[in-house]
């Protein structure tokens, strides 16, 4: 059985979107959800596989702009909408969806392509590293207190409306601000503002409706708290629980002066997040971090499709001068020795025919690229050699980052 693999056609989405909700699981999302999807799709960026008539593959690349260590905002294609349905599993649809992805990213002049994965042990065979973490936390309000750093008083606190757009204009201001500080956010084109207030009514699950909260100082907003607010009760009275979305500040009394707000909702007791910075500052806030039952699940998945580029656009916490001898079996250009050599200040990286100091495949450099996966550490796991003694451990060191390396948001 052949497929054919084309470009999406405007006149195709309903039904290549209709086929990747059947993939995954075959539930019909809000109409408001599907609207959205269907404005932020670049046509001509989006794939499908075809038998005949009947679309069978679905495959996407948004056109993104990734913070890499240094703070430069990188192109990248974000990987998204990927399915094959079930009649056509195991037969070569999704390897030939991701060479022509990888193909189109390369000519389209992206270093990088990024994705999240609904089962992580997908990806890694065509070159994605687990780049980044997510942390997630359910905190015992009823028994953790804040203690919050000087100036929080001063900070001024307002419950306004998600979506107006005086509101979400302020919010995204914060939040572009924010970008070029953590390796991994992503830079928001026009249209995906409307992406962290979406909030339809069938998907509350009897959650309020969308809740934002904003801090001001001499009245400009410098920080945010998108939430719901789902209350519970027993027979020993309110255990409410406040489901934190998305938070945003510009400074540590604004940040933890909306932490303290939603720790003192009235009727609740557990604040839940799902998304946070695995460094999340929170964490030093807290009187009891036990208590805040705080986990990490993978979250973004890179690869560099273009090493060279790659390597070049992002700084380094040390100097380094290193020979890597590259695996990529699946984009073969990749592939053979590049010497890196970079600092705080910028980076080259070309090809040579020095001795490799490292072996590793382009998975391992997608996995330690942003800063959060330390070279050593893959090294200790066996899937980089060092082959001169000490250039582990100078690249690695060289390699990390201050911050740990966050997706504020899926896609």
């Amino acid at each position: 059985m052949t497929t054919d693999l084309r470009v999406l056609r405007p006149d195709d989405w309903d039904e290549w979107y209709g086929k990747l909700e059947r993939a995954f699981g075959g539930a019909a999302e809000s109409p408001e959800e599907r609207a959205l999807w269907s404005d932020l799709t670049e046509h001509d960026r989006f794939i499908g596989a075809w038998d005949g008539e009947e679309c069978v593959g679905t495959a996407g690349a948004f056109s993104f702009r990734v913070t890499v260590p240094g703070g430069a905002s990188v192109k990248a294609g974000g990987v998204t909408m990927v399915s094959v349905a079930s009649t056509h599993r195991r037969r070569g649809v999704l390897t030939s969806m991701m060479r022509r992805q990888l193909d189109d990213v390369r000519s389209w002049g992206e270093p990088l392509a990024v994705l999240t994965a609904s089962e992580p042990v997908i990806y890694g065979r065509f070159g994605y590293g687990v780049a980044t973490q997510q942390l997630r936390a359910e905190i015992d309000t009823s028994r953790v207190r804040l203690t919050v750093p000087e100036g929080t008083d001063d900070v001024r606190l307002r419950l306004v409306e998600p979506g107006a757009d005086a509101v979400r204009d302020a919010c995204e201001a914060v939040y572009a601000r924010r970008v070029a500080t953590r390796p991994g956010m992503l830079a928001r084109l026009p249209g995906w503002e409307r992406l962290p207030v979406l909030d339809p009514e069938s998907d509350r699950k009897g959650s309020s409706p969308l809740q934002c909260l904003v801090a001001e100082r001499d009245g400009e907003v410098v920080g945010y708290a998108r939430y719901f607010n789902k209350q519970d009760w027993d027979a020993a009275g309110p255990k409410g629980t406040i489901e934190l979305r998305d938070l945003e500040a510009l400074d540590p009394a604004a940040y933890a002066a909306l932490w303290r707000l939603l720790f003192d909702i009235d009727l609740t007791s557990t604040i839940t997040t799902y998304n946070r910075p695995v460094d999340d500052a929170f964490q030093h806030l807290v009187t009891d971090v036990r208590r805040c039952r705080i986990g990490v699940r993978d979250s973004l998945h890179l690869r560099l499709v273009d090493v060279g580029a790659a390597l070049e656009t992002r700084t380094y916490q040390t100097p380094v001068d290193v020979v890597f001898e590259v695996e990529d079996a699946f984009c073969p250009w990749n592939e053979g020795r590049w010497r890196l050599t970079g600092d705080a200040k910028g980076a080259s990286c070309e090809r040579t025919a020095d001795a490799a100091d490292l072996a590793l495949s382009v998975r391992e450099l997608g996995a330690a690229y942003l800063g959060g996966v330390s070279l050593t550490s893959l090294g200790a796991a066996g899937r980089v050699r060092e082959l001169r003694q000490g250039a582990l451990a100078e690249a690695s060191i060289a390699f990390s980052s201050d911050v740990a390396p966050w997706l504020p948001h899926g896609f």
